[in-house]
């Protein structure tokens, strides 16, 4: 059986996130995504090659498997996709890489699961199949129509959706159906959508099983806000493991992983769920509450507080800095000081601007999301919803209101003042 990871999207409503990573690399526990993708797929039996579609930043991702992959079973192949035509596309692409007679099974490059065991039932199936995910709220999605427990059609984004039950974006499926089924037109988007090929499917009678999973097991990672509810779902099956240097007087409570290399400092105190990744540094004196995840080579200063919150690869968080609900992306620099507000005066959820519209989080409480390499000076505050972009300074006293663009430098005199750095 083959296996298809699609990985080639630009990632736009993740920005800054994605800025100067793909979404396939950006860290679950401190592992990318896509490592979490092709683990689970390694406990597949019969998974005896696996296709990753590539575009956006595919140099990246290509190095980093490269770093990863002896530890397969199964050999890994690169396919380009240029232009980006949408996911359907993308699976075209693909199978013209494999034989006709087999199976394949398809992955979307940003779902993640709390459960990777039901890729194995999904690739059991008898006849093809598709995975369904129960949501409260499905308008924003893919919604299923369902039959007996097999695929009747799929309605995208509908007012009055048909069921609570939505494409989550894995499949089984013969490879020739797929090709039987390739000839569709470019949707209103301008693109190849893979549901249009399942729609196709259908028409021609054949059977797709809808293999079903609560909300509460699976999470498209579309926005910000997204990358801290997978990473809390993954934290929720962590047990304790303490591999780096603790000293006297530091309190540990609940389940908390601290991997080789990381110094806790006297004073600190953690509150599991917590991970913090290798070659770290942790207090004196900081304060690590639930939910959060430092990743390798990051320093928390002395009074540094981090609640539930993702702080990226080498990230230094300055001392008298508070980090709530947000994002912090690798090799930024908070001055003293810096802290992140996270609730709005009101208590209504935080909104943030998505590919220029205004959106809810649908969170009371969320932070700041900040692009790589940004450097802030002392006493910054980074007001609820807000994106700095990445390798952006922030001068000392500002008070960030609004979106920062990449490669700017804020200043603050009563209004936000941007301009842009010089380029090298």
């Amino acid at each position: 059986m083959k296996a298809l990871i699609l990985a080639a999207g630009k990632g736009l409503r993740l920005r800054p996130i994605t800025e100067t990573r793909p979404k396939p690399l950006i860290p679950i526990l401190c592992k990318p995504l896509i490592e979490w993708q092709l683990d689970a797929l390694s406990r597949v039996e019969d998974v005896d090659e696996v296709l990753i579609v590539v575009s956006y930043m595919k140099e990246k991702i290509i190095e980093y498997i490269d770093t990863i992959k002896n530890k397969y079973k199964f050999k890994i192949k690169f396919v380009e996709q240029y232009p980006e035509l949408g996911t359907g596309d993308a699976v075209i692409k693909a199978i013209s890489y494999t034989d006709l007679d087999e199976e394949t099974l398809i992955l979307y490059g940003d779902i993640f699961l709390e459960n990777w065991d039901i890729l194995q039932k999904i690739a059991e199936a008898e006849e093809n199949a598709i995975l369904g995910a129960k949501i409260d709220d499905p308008k924003d999605y893919g919604v299923l129509i369902i039959e007996n427990n097999y695929l009747q059609g799929i309605i995208e984004k509908p007012l009055k959706p048909p069921s609570n039950i939505i494409n989550a974006g894995i499949y089984k499926l013969k490879i020739r159906d797929i090709e039987e089924n390739k000839n569709i037109p470019l949707s209103p988007r301008g693109e190849k959508e893979f549901t249009d090929i399942i729609t196709n499917i259908i028409k021609k009678n054949k059977m797709i099983k809808v293999i079903k999973i609560d909300k509460s097991g699976w999470i498209d990672i579309g926005k910000p806000w997204h990358l801290l509810e997978a990473n809390k779902m993954a934290l929720n099956k962590i047990e304790t493991k303490i591999n780096g240097y603790i000293e006297p007087n530091v309190s540990i409570k609940g389940k908390v992983v601290i991997d080789k290399g990381t110094h806790i400092r006297s004073g600190t105190y953690i509150e599991g769920p917590a991970y913090i990744g290798k070659h770290a540094e942790i207090g004196p004196c900081a304060r690590i509450r639930p939910y959060s995840v430092i990743c390798d080579g990051s320093r928390i200063g002395f009074s540094v507080e981090v609640k539930e919150s993702l702080i990226m690869e080498k990230v230094r968080i300055g001392h008298l800095s508070y980090v709530g609900d947000s994002i912090i992306c690798e090799h930024v620099n908070f001055g003293a000081g810096t802290i992140t507000a996270n609730l709005r005066f009101d208590d209504k959820p935080v909104k943030m601007y998505i590919k220029d519209k205004l959106v809810s989080t649908g969170r009371r409480k969320f932070g700041a999301v900040v692009g790589a390499y940004v450097k802030t000076g002392v006493n910054v505050s980074l007001m609820p919803g807000t994106k700095i972009g990445s390798y952006s300074w922030i001068a000392p006293g500002a008070v960030v209101y609004k979106d920062i663009p990449a490669k700017s430098f804020y200043r603050w005199f009563g209004i936000g003042y941007i301009e842009n750095l010089p380029q090298e």
